[in-house]
């Protein structure tokens, strides 16, 4: 597994192969793969059985900081996810492992966030404080409902003091049944522009994060499965490992679509669902790229999208089109893009090619 952000364009070969049979592990972020807020991913549970039945490892790997693991893996379970505190990674393990690798065992350090940053640190036989005039080596900073002034205050003195910053991740939302809400990102950034330190992030997409996960899981070919570009998928490429973005959290069409190199899967599905069946493969034809019975071209003014006859009434799920649409911009347009670009459907196409872009939220110009 290397550093190879700049591999061939993604999703052109697809995985004849179920997912679930061709990696060992799976190493699944949580929220809005698995559940948003207190509340599990329609059908998500049923996934995991399924490819735990075909012989595929789980991992369960969050960038939130907040929860201990035997927290989450309560709430996985609690939701008909069987899960085990040793199967659940955090962003603070990774944050406390870089940490006692640098200042060694028994240092001091300044926790920022939920119980499961202390509960890292200690777990890494590092050395818990509360206060800047303990001297803490370093800060590790991360999600914390109940994360306020006070402490933000204490990190602030404590890294112009002379700690060294850590976030364990830089994530500036977080999924919720409102709608999206400030992440640990957001408060990194107040610490930051106050003692005017670029922190070290651990978490996903830094390395150190992917490292943690392979330690923990013993995984040989894993799949990372995410709901986010900048972090999951992002985080997968910049080692070589193999991704699956879902659509049920964060990520939204238009956001995939304009997504830049770095940041493009392997794989999309619908929700973690897409573990257990085949992904079509996106091919090259004539006038573009073909998924099934969708054509999708590229044209100076955007990109075109028709369906050759009616969709394919047995296939595992409804992003043929998308997947098409993905391949024939990526391998024909800028490698960054600031918007997506437009869509609209091929001259003379039946209705199901409007539905579909509404659905997506393309709406056709």
């Amino acid at each position: 597994m290397t550093d190879d952000p700049d591999r061939p364009v993604p999703l052109a070969p697809g995985a004849p192969e179920r997912p679930d049979r061709a990696h060992d592990v799976a190493l699944l972020d949580l929220d809005g793969v698995l559940y948003v807020g207190p509340d599990a991913v329609p059908g998500a549970a049923d996934a995991l059985g399924r490819a735990r039945a075909s012989g595929m490892r789980l991992g369960f790997v969050t960038n939130n900081a907040a929860r201990t693991p035997q927290e989450v893996a309560t709430h996985l379970t609690e939701l008909d996810m069987a899960a085990e505190p040793d199967d659940v990674i955090t962003s603070a393990q990774a944050a406390a492992t870089v940490v006692a690798g640098r200042f060694g065992h028994g240092a001091a350090v300044l926790p920022v966030g939920g119980p499961g940053v202390a509960a890292a640190l200690v777990e890494a036989g590092l050395r818990p404080v509360e206060r800047a005039e303990d001297d803490p080596v370093a800060v590790v900073q991360g999600y914390g409902r109940e994360v306020g002034w006070t402490q933000l205050a204490e990190a602030v003195v404590a890294v112009r003091s002379g700690a060294q910053h850590v976030a364990t991740n830089v994530d500036a939302t977080i999924p919720s049944p409102r709608g999206v809400l400030p992440g640990n990102g957001a408060l990194v950034g107040v610490v930051a522009a106050v003692t005017g330190q670029q922190p070290l992030v651990t978490g996903k997409p830094d390395p150190a994060m992917h490292a943690e996960c392979v330690r923990r899981t013993g995984a040989q070919h894993p799949l990372v499965v995410g709901d986010r570009l900048d972090t999951d998928v992002e985080g997968g490429r910049r080692v070589g490992v193999a991704t699956m973005l879902v659509l049920s959290g964060v990520t939204a069409p238009a956001d995939l679509l304009a997504a830049p190199p770095r940041a493009r899967p392997d794989l999309l599905a619908s929700d973690v669902s897409g573990l257990t069946h085949p992904h079509p493969p996106v091919e090259p034809v004539e006038d573009g790229w073909r998924c099934g019975a969708w054509t999708a071209t590229a044209a100076d003014d955007g990109l075109q999208l028709g369906v050759g006859g009616a969709p394919d009434p047995d296939a595992p799920d409804d992003l043929d089109g998308l997947r098409a649409l993905c391949v024939a911009h990526w391998a024909s347009g800028p490698a960054e893009d600031a918007e997506p670009p437009r869509v609209a459907p091929a001259p003379g196409s039946p209705d199901a090619v409007g539905e579909a872009l509404r659905r997506w939220g393309l709406s056709p110009r």
